[in-house]
């Protein structure tokens, strides 16, 4: 299993909301956890697009990675 890691004011964010039962942390736990998990999914694209065995698979991680990034088509080579 892979191990990741988060900022520390996340963690004690965290924390505070399970142990110590602050729910106000709430919004700030959710941004932090939804701004992990679409850098997760940009590195594996990026890694698919690196490491793809095939030219298709490469080149559709490609796509998917800069559209997921936001680049305009008439910015891509």
């Amino acid at each position: 299993m892979k191990q990741i890691q988060i900022p520390e004011q996340l963690f004690m964010e965290l924390v505070k909301f399970h142990l110590l039962d602050m729910e106000e942390n709430f919004p700030n736990i959710k941004q932090g956890l939804e701004k992990k998990l679409d850098a997760l999914v940009m590195r594996d694209l990026y890694s698919k697009y690196k490491t793809a065995p095939t030219e298709e698979e490469r080149e559709q991680a490609r796509k998917e990675y800069l559209d997921r990034r936001g680049v305009s088509d008439k910015f891509r080579l």
